[in-house]
């Protein structure tokens, strides 16, 4: 039994052992688990760790590192453009705290120096690089102070993919570590595959050595644990490697991490990359790695905006950020960039606020707190709306005129109103006539133009 003081924790605590290299002969696949030929199982052990939220808890992104790698190759100007928006949307607290970019293209490293020179404190400038002793080189060239390392963690990679054992990969990964240190960089080592990997038999001990080497240095080393296929899992007592606040909870309690050199990196593949972020926040980890409108490998990372919501949720507070700069995003992947944003997708698809039920209607027609989840014009600039079909019924077209126009609150039609059941008459004939797509914002416009001429006029000053 070990027994030492936790400088995480601030108190003395009982180890039943300490997690040391386990260089086995043959990969731990968790084969229990992932069968590979079905859906992977959860499995419990019942086992609760405590939550502890760390104090300081920020967003970092990787929309121009792991994100580009999904869409076709950013311009040049669009980094800079959603460099700069990041920038406003973390106000001035930084709460979007730092942004990665890849070193090896010529575009990469034109996008690099013009967001350099913009001088912003934050999202402070971070690089990704293999583990490669010249590519420091690149690193040093921009005078960038940190980097991603990529330190594959599973025996899917260590065995498989690159043909090591435990204990040389080991070795290769502190090796590139010593070598960044040496140049005064701070490395943050990318953890990948961690739910897949031996927890104790190789995560741990490894973090173990890199702390060992940050007390040597003077350097914060940072660990990113890179959830890399998307198998984390939120719910109380699941076992290792699966479950995210067990990883989060591993690392301060065994390796003695500060939260502040910790950070969940997520995908998307079972749903999950919200709540696995927002859970490695609660259980004692600072950053969130995120991309922009959850852009990336496959089914996406984790949405930046998501996570910046879910800030506010959890804090109570914007803590500084623009939320509305979310809006301006989305409107520039699309009609800048040419991005389809899935219209039902939260807080950035066309869709997210807008209803066609008329029940739903006639709520947000007596009050919007009724059926909009929040004051989405006031924090996002997106306004409540209706679309207009076979089921809006008189109070859907009284909203759609009231918000469409943005006319003012004692000015506002009411659905008794002739006009409205006269906009109606006109609607159901279409859909009698077998109509199947909804009515168009050009359509309702002309019908109101048409019906009531005077009115019409008047209210298009509003827009």
């Amino acid at each position: 039994m070990i027994v030492k003081y936790n400088k995480n924790h601030h108190v003395i605590e009982e180890h039943a052992y300490k997690p040391s290299l386990q260089d086995v002969a043959h990969p731990n696949l968790h084969r229990k688990i992932f069968t590979y030929g079905e859906i992977p199982k959860t499995a419990f052990n019942m086992r609760h760790v405590p939550m502890e939220c760390p104090k300081d808890i920020f967003i970092t992104d990787t929309t121009f590192r792991d994100g580009q790698q999904a869409c076709k190759p950013f311009a040049v100007k669009d980094i800079v453009n959603l460099y700069k928006m990041l920038h406003r949307l973390g106000g001035p607290n930084g709460l979007v705290r730092q942004s990665e970019f890849f070193l090896y293209s010529d575009k990469d490293k034109e996008a690099i120096t013009k967001c350099l020179e913009l001088g912003y404190d934050f999202p402070q400038i971070t690089s990704w690089i293999r583990a490669n002793e010249k590519d420091f080189e690149l690193v040093k060239q921009f005078g960038i102070k940190e980097t991603g390392i990529l330190v594959s963690c599973s025996d899917y990679h260590i065995f498989k993919k690159m043909n090591l054992t435990r204990a040389q990969a080991m070795e290769k990964y502190l090796t590139i570590v010593k070598k960044a240190l040496e140049r005064g960089i701070v490395p943050r080592c990318h953890f990948e595959d961690i739910t897949r990997a031996d927890y104790f038999g190789f995560v741990v001990p490894f973090a173990i050595e890199l702390m060992k080497l940050s007390q040597e240095s003077g350097i914060p080393i940072k660990i990113r644990a890179c959830d890399t296929m998307g198998y984390g899992v939120t719910y109380p007592g699941t076992a290792l490697p699966r479950s995210v606040q067990g990883i989060i909870y591993g690392f301060r309690y065994y390796a003695e991490i500060p939260s502040e050199q910790l950070e969940w990196h997520g995908h998307n593949d079972f749903y999950k990359a919200v709540t696995n972020s927002a859970t490695a926040w609660l259980y004692g980890c600072s950053s969130v790695n995120a991309t922009l409108l959850g852009i990336g490998e496959r089914t996406g990372n984790t949405p930046l905006e998501a996570m910046a919501i879910e800030y506010a949720s959890l804090r109570g507070t914007t803590g500084g950020m623009d939320l509305s700069v979310i809006t301006e995003i989305a409107d520039y992947f699309e009609h800048e960039m040419g991005f389809e944003i899935p219209e039902r997708t939260p807080f950035v698809g066309k869709n997210f606020n807008v209803t066609k039920a008329g029940i739903h209607a006639d709520g947000m027609l007596k009050d919007q707190e009724i059926y909009n989840i929040f004051d989405t014009e006031k924090i996002l600039g997106r306004p409540a709306r209706v679309v207009v079909d076979s089921f809006s019924g008189i109070a859907g077209i009284a909203f759609w005129i009231n918000s469409y126009y943005s006319v003012p609150a004692d000015m506002k039609i009411d659905k008794r109103d002739p006009l409205i059941a006269a906009i109606k008459e006109h609607v159901d004939a279409q859909y009698a006539l077998g109509r199947t797509t909804v009515i168009s914002d050009e359509e309702l416009a002309e019908m109101f133009r048409e019906l009531d001429p005077e009115r019409y006029a008047q209210f298009s000053k509003f827009e």
